[in-house]
């Protein structure tokens, strides 16, 4: 059960195959693993300890982050990420990413941007689209029409607490008009837009 793998000079961290999200675009409907890790499947979530123990068959010293991103939306382990995430900055000093679908509000029902507070260096959310019918379009969130606005309250709040926060799009999926309004909306919001490159 691959727990840890290794996507360029980062350490990622697959803790879950549960996701509030059915996204039309999700490299899981069409392959198992990244970067030749093995199955990302999980057969069952592992246990706190259980992934700690883990980071002890790596050599820590050569990965530049540790990335909390699977199979799975890695926020539905919201206090058990920030576990392992404490224990990652306490025994390593590495740097701590998460890439995320920004709905961790939605899914505990709360605001929880203050929790990321000195734990967490940069969050990646997936902005894809500036627009929130065709975003609930291609993510299929099981929180409805609102997931999008939920995602943009919670980008700015996380933002307060949390150094680096991103929001990105695909290239090649949106016109540059799209592209201009999505720069629009993370100017506003005071975080990072990104492009990222198409993976297929």
């Amino acid at each position: 059960m691959v727990i840890l793998y290794e996507v360029h000079e980062n350490l990622y961290v697959n803790m879950t195959n549960r996701c509030p999200c059915a996204c039309t675009f999700c490299l899981r409907q069409t392959r198992d693993e990244m970067n030749h890790s093995g199955s990302l499947w999980l057969e069952r979530e592992p246990g706190v300890e259980e992934i700690k123990a883990e980071f002890g068959r790596f050599s820590m010293e050569q990965y530049q982050e540790v990335v909390f991103c699977g199979f799975g939306e890695p926020t539905e382990r919201l206090e058990d990420l920030l576990e392992v995430a404490a224990y990652v900055k306490e025994q390593f000093g590495k740097p701590v990413r998460i890439n995320t679908n920004g709905l961790s509000d939605l899914i505990w029902q709360k605001n929880t941007a203050p929790m990321y507070e000195g734990l967490v260096d940069t969050i990646s959310i997936s902005l894809n689209t500036p627009n929130k019918e065709r975003y609930y379009e291609l993510t299929r969130s099981r929180f409805g029409i609102g997931s999008f606005d939920a995602m943009l309250t919670f980008a700015g709040n996380v933002s307060k607490y949390v150094p680096n926060v991103v929001l990105s799009t695909v290239d090649t999926t949106l016109t540059k008009e799209e592209e201009a309004q999505c720069a629009e909306i993370c100017a506003r919001l005071g975080v990072t837009y990104r492009i990222r490159p198409w993976e297929d």
